[in-house]
């Protein structure tokens, strides 16, 4: 299979002189759900940021071979502009991209409808929790109809039953949309639950340590969370992370 995104030998070194990362190799195929685990300062944020072209590599190259695709960011903070309602925060980056008023109101209202948020579209960002912001973000990448998402730790700051949910909900749109994603995590049942394959990263600077295929159905949910099979997958997810540690 042809990789969507290909890292050959990326380092990043910042002015300081400090080392985020690398070198590192690192091929994601299309359709795979791929999380980058390791602990904080490791550069696992870097690496998406230099995946999107916001940042540029100290070294080796970023490739796309099928050509480059569409790519949503969701970043750790939902980022939303306060003087303007969720729906209008869905649409800003349609409104960036020039596409027509109307097209960008039915692609954020459509959006908003599947993270669940029908109801809110006139909700500013004061109004709503944790949990519903974060959702908000990701209308607001999904209504640009990525094929890549970059999701740097979304659910990091809320409650359990709420991270949870959006777990379950963020597998649904993966499902649904075909995407490709690539999620950052410091969680290792986090990254068990989500994730095709577990890219385990070594403290700064970063270095791939470890990966875990992970081969089970899409599909999941509350009892694969009980079951055997999960509780096998995430020791051996966390016996990796220590000996990245290592």
């Amino acid at each position: 299979m042809t990789a969507l995104v290909s890292l050959v030998r990326i380092a990043k070194t910042f002015e300081n002189g400090t080392q985020a990362f690398g070198p590192l190799d690192l091929a994601v195929d299309a359709g795979q759900f791929v999380s980058l685990l390791g602990p904080s300062g490791c550069g696992k944020s870097t690496v998406l940021r230099v995946i999107a072209g916001l940042l540029a590599p100290s070294a080796g190259t970023v490739s796309f071979p099928q050509s480059r695709p569409e790519i949503g960011f969701v970043f750790q903070e939902p980022t939303l502009m306060p003087w303007r309602s969720a729906l209008d925060n869905v649409r800003l980056p349609l409104e960036l991209k020039g596409v027509a008023r109307a097209d960008a109101e039915m692609r954020a209202r459509e959006a908003i409808l599947r993270v669940g948020l029908q109801g809110f579209e006139a909700a500013f960002p004061r109004e709503l929790s944790g949990g519903m912001k974060m959702r908000v973000s990701i209308a607001r990448a999904l209504a640009a109809k990525p094929k890549l998402l970059l999701m740097d730790e979304p659910f990091a700051a809320l409650d359990e039953p709420t991270r949870q949910a959006l777990n379950d909900d963020l597998l649904k749109l993966w499902r649904e949309d075909g995407l490709t994603v690539i999620f950052v995590t410091h969680s290792v049942f986090e990254s068990t639950y989500l994730s095709t394959r577990v890219v385990v990263m070594t403290p700064r600077p970063g270095r791939i340590a470890a990966e875990i295929s992970l081969d089970f159905p899409h599909a999941r949910s509350e009892a694969f969370r009980l079951s055997p099979e999960f509780s096998k997958a995430a020791a051996e997810v966390s016996a990796a992370l220590r000996g990245a540690h290592a």
